[in-house]
């Protein structure tokens, strides 16, 4: 499957996309980001103190084939070889 990164994240992996096999779900794809590329991603995406405080599974947005996770199955949504995934940093701002 292809994953793109934006913004911070693209800094953090080093890349603009990637491709991976074998990965079969979003939780399965942040741990192997952490661990092949930076752990700074799953800290950010999901142990920062906005997922602690306001309850959110993911701090920031993940899109599987232009659907956001958190409308699908989370970290459980199940991936396919042949998916696009697309992961953004929080967004700030006020």
């Amino acid at each position: 499957m292809k994953v793109k990164f934006y913004a911070t994240f693209r800094e953090l992996i080093g890349r603009k996309e990637i491709e991976v096999h074998d990965i079969k779900t979003v939780g399965e794809l942040i741990d192997y980001l952490a661990k092949h590329y930076s752990p700074e991603i799953k800290r950010e995406l999901l142990e920062s103190p906005r997922v602690k405080e306001a309850g959110k599974a993911i701090d920031g947005m993940i899109l599987v084939n232009g659907h956001n996770v958190l409308h699908l199955k989370g970290l459980d949504t199940e991936l396919k070889d042949d998916d696009e995934v697309h992961i953004f940093p929080p967004a700030g701002g006020g």
